[in-house]
């Protein structure tokens, strides 16, 4: 008689487990993991050296890597006692209870175990240099925010995050398929990295009062509102023009990589509107610029392409 109540509510708690877990991976943000693929699948397909199955080995890679540090910040700042209940952000799993912090480390081992199967396969076709960037990564996905010196309590986040999830993430996705690295693949990942960045700076614009109150230095709380707008106005600056300095020094050849200034309103919008916003009212400009991210790469990648057509 009372089998279909029990049923529902095990299913109840099977949702509303499973709702825990996609809150903590933070599907947002993913969006910054998928544009550095692109750029970097880009760059190898207009070499005429794209190779499908490390593509796909290294967007699984990059995802697996941003939900990990999504989990372990969610888990460290919890613990360190930064996410308090006047947070302005969405809400935290292990601060909220949602999930325990046991269930945490262990969804984060899972994730960082995933990652290194992915990465075995990847050691396979990029040998020693992909190892030694797999490595890296995961250790730096760790001390972003845990260990004895949290890179971001002190500072060190947005460096972090432009070197990892932009230039290692475009360059490394090019060499997993053309074995080399170019200029050309550096300067490609510097803007995609800017406007990854740039997310980061928006989270932590938003989270100056409560960080500074828990002792934790992001730069945002380093450099002030003030300054944080700033850096964030440069960030999209510098994204907008490497590409015409490309064109100037590589070419018309080159100039399909323009159609990244397709997305320049959107992003002059953002800045502005940031330059306005604050508290909440800055969560939704948090989504806005990791759609720009993604569209901004999604246009290089095109640019990028073209040059197969241009002689």
């Amino acid at each position: 008689m009372n089998r279909p109540d029990v049923t529902s509510s095990q299913t109840a708690r099977v949702l509303s487990r499973m709702e825990a877990w996609r809150l903590a991976s933070r599907p947002k943000t993913l969006p910054a993991a998928v544009g550095p693929v692109l750029v970097g699948t880009a760059l190898a397909a207009a070499d005429g050296r794209f190779a499908p199955l490390p593509a796909l080995a290294a967007l699984v890679g990059a995802l697996l890597l941003q939900i990990a540090v999504n989990l372990a910040n969610d888990y460290f700042d919890h613990q360190r006692g930064v996410d308090t209940p006047d947070r302005l952000g969405p809400p935290r799993a292990a601060a909220t209870g949602l999930l325990s912090p046991a269930q945490m480390r262990i969804g984060i081992a899972v994730v960082l175990g995933l990652t290194v199967v992915v990465g075995l396969y990847l050691i396979t076709v990029g040998g020693w240099p992909v190892l030694a960037i797999g490595v890296a990564s995961m250790l730096a996905a760790l001390a972003y925010s845990g260990g004895p010196f949290p890179l971001a309590s002190n500072g060190l986040g947005d460096l972090f995050v432009f070197i990892f999830f932009g230039l290692v993430a475009v360059v490394g996705t090019y060499y997993v398929q053309a074995l080399a690295v170019t200029p050309l693949a550096l300067a490609a990942a510097a803007p995609v990295g800017a406007l990854i960045t740039a997310i980061l700076v928006v989270n932590n614009l938003r989270d100056i009062p409560t960080d500074r109150r828990a002792g934790k230095r992001t730069l945002a709380v380093i450099l002030g509102p003030r300054g944080t707008r700033i850096e964030y106005a440069l960030l999209l600056l510098a994204a907008f023009a490497v590409p015409v300095a490309m064109v100037l020094t590589l070419g018309t050849r080159y100039l399909g990589v323009l159609l990244t200034l397709l997305a320049l309103p959107a992003a002059v919008r953002l800045a502005r509107d940031l330059g306005r916003a604050e508290g909440r009212a800055l969560n939704p400009l948090l989504g806005r610029t990791a759609r720009l991210s993604l569209v901004y790469s999604a246009l290089l990648s095109l640019g990028l392409l073209a040059t197969r057509l241009i002689p």
